[in-house]
């Protein structure tokens, strides 16, 4: 725990909002949530936003709790801000030490504690099962990777698990990597993926044709969204080789950490690309080669406006990201190979023609090139992807 609130503290002195709640993640200035608050943890966007629909049927059938989120990013914590305003409570989730956990469970009280995806934190766990606090792990889910790494230190993890903790996993898989982390059978339930319930405005579609035909008018348009470190040049280079193919074609691209947007800017700027950001509002003129988004909570809103998406964390060794959103707006999705986060769902896209994966920027050029051109191929795509997501929803209800 030291190196990990080492680690915090450094974070902070190269990016201000990492300050934010340090008081919070030392036991100190929890929200007083009242009598049988329903606490959910959710580390940051990507899980803040899978969490919505439970979150708001939590509001719904308990009008008289406080529900309180937690998350551990500054951008977590706008995204709640953003979904769910004042309904709800939010602070940042205490360092694994007894002092700051101790103080988070006598202030919060919860009578019920959701935790979301693969957050393990042996502390909390302890002291749910010590205060018989019922606890569920929503969507669960552990990659090959996080199951190597948890394995050495084995005994920790069985002990965390081994607090009456109920697990709704996401697949099969899933569930047997938490066996083989030391979870009883008995407590495991596969749920499916809460992610396939996506919970979008109904009229986004709308909206991203209306913020389409306002900008970037009849220009073919890709969207490389949640992108990471040294995977934007590659996009760029990508970008550049369509431009001699298609003269008027758009890129929206769209970091996937805000502390980066300034960063990615810089990049334009050296590599001579005509862009605008969405943080300035400029006018998109016919000669914009890049829209870059550059505003928090917008991602369903451009990707409604695009013809084909990129979904970035996947040209390097992240893991992937959400792919279901783009393909929720029958989108077609292009991924590159780094799946192990996502690979459950990517193999059912795969296996029913619904996402083409890339290796490298030739690969990903000829892709987007050939769904610019055939508009019937890129349709089928994205009309599989909605099949897939449909024939897949209903994990909220089974978990409820």
């Amino acid at each position: 725990m030291p190196i990990y609130v080492l680690y915090w503290l450094i974070k902070g002195i190269f990016n201000p909002t990492y300050r934010e709640g340090l008081r919070q993640r030392f036991g100190i200035g929890f929200p007083n949530c009242g009598k049988g608050a329903i606490w959910l943890h959710a580390v940051s966007v990507g899980e803040v936003q899978a969490s919505a629909p439970l979150v708001r049927i939590l509001l719904s059938n308990f009008p008289d709790r406080n529900i309180l989120i937690t998350t551990v990013t500054p951008t977590g914590a706008c995204r709640v801000k953003e979904l769910f305003s004042d309904s709800v409570l939010h602070c940042y989730i205490p360092f694994e030490t007894s002092y700051a956990v101790k103080n988070f469970f006598n202030t919060v009280n919860p009578c019920l504690a959701l935790i979301m995806e693969t957050e393990i934190w042996p502390e909390i766990f302890h002291t749910c099962g010590k205060r018989e606090i019922p606890l569920v792990l929503v969507n669960a889910r552990i990659s090959p990777k996080s199951l190597k790494n948890y394995k050495r230190l084995l005994p920790l993890f069985r002990e965390a698990l081994s607090n009456g903790i109920l697990i709704a996993a996401q697949s099969e898989a899933d569930a047997q990597r938490f066996l083989e982390l030391g979870a009883n059978t008995e407590r495991i339930w596969i749920t499916g993926n809460i992610k396939f319930d996506v919970d979008l405005p109904s009229n986004l579609v709308l909206q991203g044709k209306k913020f389409r035909d306002e900008n970037f008018s009849d220009r073919p348009v890709w969207i490389a969204a949640s992108t990471h470190h040294s995977e934007e040049e590659l996009i760029l280079d990508a970008h550049r080789m369509i431009l001699k193919k298609i003269n008027n074609a758009m890129l929206i691209l769209i970091p996937r950490h805000p502390d980066r947007f300034f960063l990615v800017k810089s990049i334009l700027e050296r590599r001579k690309f005509k862009f605008i950001s969405r943080s300035t509002n400029e006018e998109c003129m016919g000669t914009t080669e890049v829209f870059l988004g550059d505003t928090m909570g917008e991602l369903p809103f451009f990707y409604a406006s695009s013809d084909v998406a990129f979904v970035g964390g996947s040209l390097v060794s992240i893991g992937g990201h959400n792919i279901l959103e783009p393909a929720s707006l029958g989108v077609p999705v292009i991924t590159g190979s780094y799946l192990f986060n996502t690979q459950d769902i990517a193999d059912s896209f795969i296996t029913d023609g619904a996402l083409k994966i890339v290796t490298n920027k030739q690969n990903l050029t000829e892709i987007v090139l050939d769904l610019f051109h055939n508009k019937t191929e890129a349709l089928i795509m994205g009309e599989k992807g909605k099949k897939i997501i449909q024939n897949n929803k209903g994990a909220i209800d089974r978990l409820i």
